[in-house]
């Protein structure tokens, strides 16, 4: 086995664990980070999908009391946690339907570093634009936000299918622009990614799993593992710095990144 080739799944694994839930598109930075390497993920960018699950399992560990206490109160048929599972589903439902639809497409034409660089520059334009909006916040928890928010917030995940748009950003910024605070948006963003991650993973390992060798599995255990302990750090980070701050030193990051990226891409067609 190349230990060359763990060390990049472990480099990796950091950057996805670093960027999943921050507004600035993991599948973003894996993409550049993974071109920069010389990074072969092998059949169908599995590694990248499945090491996703690491940093959303992250999640559920840190929000484990609430998973818990909602599938409790499911099976007491307490209407406040039914409300909320059912909120989730509705968020979760279009990006279910657009990604059986399109997401082989998107996989084979917009997974590269171009298409990257633009996203993270119209999505650093748009997180701006929305952060100077005045807006009336009718969703100051997690627990209030209501049924059409979750669709509105469903919708804007859909965008997030293409790479550099960021899936945190998009439904962060699409709860905001629905009415919901930036602190419960981002919340929801984390509960909404376990569903979402965990159906994309098990989607993507069921049709390409077969064709996985036992250095690919050693190899998307190191990403996981790697993906999981950094994003423990930066979800305790996020819920902190949104609680007081903007979401504007994300959208100067992407912009800048992106115009980087933009130029060099330019100047090497040059």
């Amino acid at each position: 086995m190349d230990l060359m080739h763990l060390i990049k799944a472990f480099v990796l694994g950091i950057v996805e664990g670093l960027t999943e839930f921050l507004p600035v598109s993991s599948t973003g930075h894996l993409i550049l980070f993974g071109d920069w390497l010389s990074f072969d993920s092998g059949r169908g960018k599995v590694f990248e999908v499945v090491i996703q699950l690491g940093a959303i399992l992250a999640v559920c560990w840190l929000y484990r009391h609430k998973i818990i206490e909602v599938l409790k109160g499911m099976l007491r048929r307490d209407p406040a946690s039914l409300r909320f599972a059912g909120v989730v589903l509705v968020a979760f439902v279009p990006s279910v339907i657009f990604g059986i639809i399109f997401l082989k497409t998107i996989k084979e034409v917009l997974f590269n570093p171009t298409v990257v660089a633009i996203s993270l520059v119209l999505g650093g334009l748009i997180i701006l634009w929305v952060e100077r909006r005045e807006r009336p916040v009718m969703a100051p928890t997690v627990d209030d936000i209501g049924w059409l928010q979750a669709l509105g917030i469903g919708l804007a995940q859909i965008v997030s299918m293409i790479p550099g748009v960021s899936r945190s950003g998009a439904t962060i910024i699409g709860g905001m622009v629905f009415g919901v605070s930036r602190t419960a948006a981002t919340e929801f963003s984390f509960f909404l990614a376990i569903p979402t991650m965990i159906g994309a993973s098990v989607l993507d390992l069921a049709k390409n799993g077969a064709a996985l060798s036992f250095g690919d599995l050693v190899t998307i255990a190191v990403g996981f593992v790697t993906a999981f302990v950094s994003a423990v750090v930066v979800v305790k980070f996020l819920i902190r710095y949104v609680a007081h701050h903007t979401l504007s030193v994300f959208a100067w990051y992407r912009i800048a990144l992106g115009l980087v990226l933009l130029v060099l891409f330019w100047g090497l067609r040059a």
